[in-house]
């Protein structure tokens, strides 16, 4: 099952250099473990929220806003997506993953099963069924 590992933390928390090439390089170890093993299948930084542009439709008109989504503590940094063979191995790689603020002590992993399209479309059909019984 795919899982996507989304990293949240503090964009403006201090670190220093020695804190940033420790946290690169859990990422490469852990980037190189996941390619090795066959399940990474994409990992990426995102820019700062500064960059962002969120849109929004009302009344089928696009409202485009500069920033991101919500004012937050902690933001969307970045993503694994891999490949586990359940919940409990997507955690393991969530727990290895380096969270750049404070020496490690802000921020999370949110992990999360991907919903297959042909899912959708199972429960889409049941819902049909359901509603003609």
């Amino acid at each position: 099952m795919r899982y996507m590992l989304l990293i949240y933390t503090q964009e403006a928390a201090p670190r220093t250099p020695e804190e940033f090439q420790a946290g690169m390089a859990g990422h490469r170890a852990l980037m190189e473990e996941t390619r090795n093993r066959g399940i990474l299948l994409g990992a990426d930084p995102l820019k700062p929220t500064s960059t962002a542009t969120t849109v929004r439709v009302r009344d089928g008109k696009p409202l485009i806003t500069d920033g991101p989504f919500a004012e937050t503590k902690e933001q969307l940094a970045g993503y694994y997506m891999l490949e586990c063979k359940d919940l409990d191995e997507a955690i393991n790689y969530a727990s290895k993953i380096p969270l750049f603020c404070a020496g490690g002590n802000v921020g999370g992993v949110e992990v999360r099963p991907v919903m297959e399209f042909a899912e959708i479309q199972k429960q889409f059909e049941s819902m049909l069924s359901e509603q003609h019984a």
